[in-house]
């Protein structure tokens, strides 16, 4: 399977998935450090973190159904799938605590709302696992550059639309 979308050969959106996943994960610090006692002011951080990783998510989101258009029936379909459909699980649940936030004054994080977004990085967590497995299906290349060479080429890197082969 060949992605519509590409960064040097690599398809885009499992990369994507690192933004929206690494904001999810400074909004769950920011609502642990506020729920242990921290400045007040941390939890509304907690909370404007995990709104830009929805934001990110939706993006990342985008590229996956771009990516799935062409895909055919068999195992990377169905991994591709699963991937974008647990990291919707894991958006769905930062956006239910966000929610739940949004009517309080100070958008600070409770137990509860901790708890929630602790599940949600776990989901995330095996949706990490999904990409990886997703990356090294889309990888063609024989030999994996290391060192300097893997920096050959990044300055004048593009992003290409590939139309699949029929």
């Amino acid at each position: 399977m060949e992605s519509r979308l590409r960064v040097q050969g690599n398809p885009i959106q499992p990369m994507l998935v690192m933004f929206p996943f690494g904001l999810f994960v400074s909004a769950a610090v920011f609502d642990l450090v506020d729920v242990v006692g921290g400045p007040a002011f941390l939890g509304e951080v907690g909370y404007w973190t995990a709104a830009a990783a929805l934001t990110a998510a939706a993006l990342t989101t985008v590229a996956g159904m771009v990516d799935l258009w062409d895909v055919r029936a068999g195992r990377t379909r169905r991994t591709a799938v699963t991937f974008n459909l647990v990291n919707a699980v894991m958006a769905a649940l930062f956006l239910l605590a966000c929610l739940i936030r949004a009517d309080s004054p100070q958008r600070g994080a409770t137990g509860a709302l901790l708890a929630t977004e602790l599940v949600a990085l776990a989901v995330g967590g095996f949706g990490v696992a999904l990409g990886t497995r997703l990356m090294r299906q889309f990888d063609r290349s024989p030999v994996e550059a290391s060192g300097f060479e893997a920096l050959h080429g990044v300055a004048g890197s593009t992003v290409e639309i590939v139309r699949p082969r029929a």
